[in-house]
């Protein structure tokens, strides 16, 4: 979390969604980034976006907000099977949104990490198992100490059976939290397509890898230590 955003995290009006007529205008031109992910040395974004097989040989894709998305990057870059990650703005309205945009809860955004893995290492369900541990999913519109919509826990999915997939890992998650004591389970499932205005707007390119290249950067994981079900 940023000065910036500390500034201003103590506003109630952070925790109410935007309605999308009041949400900032944005502009056309996307933030440019870096061509390859720093760490894992992949592309950041898709090499076909227009075809049947974006990202090639077959890998798939999700876009999971889980609080601050420095950390929550980070811990998906060093998972085996992962190709590649990028940090962006998703399940809001305002296009191209910047940083600061965002932290004003004016954007309907939250902040959101693209996780591109190949399927024959780890499945969607592994990805959404490193997922449920790593943050709390009950938390809504917040995760520990910073608050507001731009931190809520979100899933968006690229395709049907990943929709149908996301919602059972929750299902098989909510269990585990009920026993605990805890409250429901808050995270927005949704298709990618049908968040907000339906686009992965990326982030500008200094959050990219932000603490590969800031290693004593900030984190927050406000995991509840519960595990997922095998």
């Amino acid at each position: 979390m940023s000065w910036f955003d500390q500034l201003i995290s103590a506003n109630s009006h952070k925790q109410t969604l935007v309605a999308q007529q009041a949400a900032l205008p944005g502009r056309a031109t996307a933030v440019p980034v870096a061509k390859t992910n720093v760490v894992l040395g992949h592309p950041m974004q898709p090499q076909a976006p227009d075809s049947d097989d974006p990202w090639g040989q077959g890998r798939q894709a999700v876009v999971l907000g889980g609080g601050c998305f420095w950390g929550v990057e980070e811990i998906y870059w060093q998972v085996p099977g992962v190709y590649t990650t990028a940090v962006g703005y998703a399940g809001g309205y305002t296009p191209n949104a910047s940083y600061e945009e965002v932290c004003t809860a004016q954007t309907g955004h939250t902040e959101a990490v693209l996780v591109v893995f190949d399927p024959k290492v780890i499945d969607l369900d592994g990805i959404l198992k490193i997922f449920w541990e790593s943050h709390d999913p009950t938390q809504d519109m917040r995760q520990g100490n910073d608050v507001g919509t731009q931190y809520r826990s979100a899933i968006y999915t690229v395709s049907d059976d990943d929709a149908r997939v996301a919602q059972a890992s929750a299902d098989r998650f909510a269990p585990v939290i009920a026993q605990a004591g805890l409250d429901p389970i808050a995270t927005e499932i949704k298709p990618l397509a049908a968040a907000g205005d339906g686009h992965f707007y990326y982030a500008e390119d200094y959050h990219q890898q932000y603490l590969a290249k800031n290693p004593n950067g900030y984190r927050c994981h406000s995991a509840t230590g519960l595990k997922y079900p095998a």
